[in-house]
């Protein structure tokens, strides 16, 4: 749990300077939630881990198979993720109603030597 807190936190952060290119992210709070949206429907789609899921090693994968989840899943992932509840309704895999919803599971990673 610690991991993937410590990854959203990260990405967080990443989507809180990226926003302040284009918006005040203290005055409007959507332009941070519009930016992690796109994010990990991105990287989460096409790499099967964010940015702070790379720096955290875990990743985002398909639950059947191992493979990634692909852009739609990944955008109802994010979208379930940001209503904040189902990410804390977990069962005994440690997989999130978001988790379920797009049927994916988050992974350990061990990186390349």
């Amino acid at each position: 749990m610690s991991r993937r807190f410590g990854a959203l936190l990260i990405d967080w952060v990443l989507c809180l300077l990226i926003s302040d290119l284009f918006a005040d992210p203290i005055r409007a709070g959507w332009p941070p939630v519009l930016v992690l949206i796109i994010e990990y429907t991105v990287f989460l789609g096409l790499f099967a881990q964010t940015p702070g899921m790379f720096l955290s090693r875990i990743g985002c994968v398909s639950y059947p198979d191992g493979g990634r989840i692909g852009l739609l899943r990944a955008l109802v992932r994010v979208l379930a993720l940001c209503l904040v509840v189902p990410a804390v309704i977990m069962d005994d895999r440690r997989r999130g109603l978001h988790d379920r919803w797009s049927g994916s599971i988050v992974v350990l990673r061990r990186r390349a030597s």
